[in-house]
């Protein structure tokens, strides 16, 4: 590892201020950044600890009945917060799915947020061709080994999957999350959060330089009784999603009145699957409905020579799982 200074924030405005050397970077459970920076990959010059600002560290109601979650909240307290387990059962459900006990022990909810893709090329600073972590050096994955990568958002330039189970559950609730910087405070919605590629893979959000996730806003409830995450893996324990989908419905008896859907493991970021929202809603709930919205929504996929399962399971995937928020016997993915 390279000689990295440290400093310990006692509040939001001395970390922003600290962060403001050039090189710096923010670190929380660092179940992540420590990785990459052990690796090779990241290579801060400081490290500013934000793990004392309290006030970062609380789950709060807001006036509105929506939740505001601190970005230092430990991914496990999350989970088991009564107010998200009874009003926002799909984050919970999402968040147990994540990694270990033992990490969603240390895990905070900002830095889910910022976890850096999984892909081996960009993990492994062995391989020379990885425009994520060198720019303009190219996308080894593209021709070598990509089962766990891309078909939906992906460019040339890069295939890789965001790797969080928790953003895929904030994208179908429509999360927002509040950063402070150098400029202000500004609220970034979670679909406007992480960026796809594009010819720009080395940028994985849209943070501004110096700027701090504070908390993660959730709206008032809407889907407190028909939500499901589903993760399709190699194996039931820590492991990363092949393809995942978080479903959270508003229900009349059998008819969709309102769809939120989101896809994980397809994409460089949670996707939203829009396609098969608007096909549903309105709509008497079947298996064959939901096949068809499926297919439509994965029609653009571009699969790679070791992913193309990803197309037909993520359909199967969403199929269960939608059919499992609404109560009713869904398909096996």
């Amino acid at each position: 590892m390279d000689a990295v200074s440290y400093q310990r924030a006692t509040d939001v405005n001395s970390a922003i201020e600290a962060a403001r050397r050039p090189g710096a970077m923010f670190i929380g459970g660092g179940t992540n950044l420590l990785d990459l920076m052990k690796g090779g990959v990241a290579h801060p010059v400081a490290l500013i600890d934000i793990t004392r600002i309290d006030a970062l560290n609380h789950i709060v109601s807001q006036p509105d009945g929506g939740l505001r979650i601190g970005a230092l909240v430990r991914n496990s307290d999350a989970a088991n917060h009564a107010g998200v387990r009874m009003h926002y059962p799909l984050l919970a459900q999402a968040l147990l799915a994540g990694a270990s006990p033992q990490l969603r022990n240390m895990a905070t909810v900002g830095g889910n947020l910022m976890q850096r893709t999984r892909c081996g090329y960009f993990y492994d600073t062995a391989f020379t061709q990885c425009n994520k972590r060198a720019p303009g050096s190219g996308c080894a994955a593209r021709e070598g080994l990509n089962r766990m990568h891309a078909i939906l958002g992906a460019s040339e330039r890069c295939v890789a999957v965001n790797p969080s189970d928790m953003s895929v559950a904030l994208a179908a609730l429509d999360a927002v999350v509040q950063v402070s910087g150098p400029r202000g405070a500004r609220a970034i919605p979670i679909a406007q959060f992480h960026r796809l590629p594009g010819d720009r893979p080395d940028l994985d959000t849209n943070l501004q330089p110096g700027e701090l996730i504070t908390s993660v806003d959730l709206p008032p409830p809407l889907f407190d009784d028909h939500t499901h995450y589903l993760k399709v893996r190699d194996r039931a324990s820590y492991a990363f999603a092949l393809v995942s989908v978080a479903a959270a419905l508003q229900m009349d008896g059998h008819t969709v009145k309102t769809a939120h859907i989101a896809l994980g493991g397809v994409a460089p970021r949670p996707w939203r699957a829009s396609i098969v929202e608007q096909k549903i809603a309105g709509q008497a709930l079947s298996a064959a409905t939901l096949r068809e919205a499926a297919a439509a929504e994965l029609a653009n996929a571009r699969p790679l020579s070791g992913n193309a399962f990803k197309v037909g399971l993520a359909q199967r995937a969403i199929v269960r799982s939608v059919m499992l928020a609404a109560g009713q016997t869904g398909e096996s993915a």
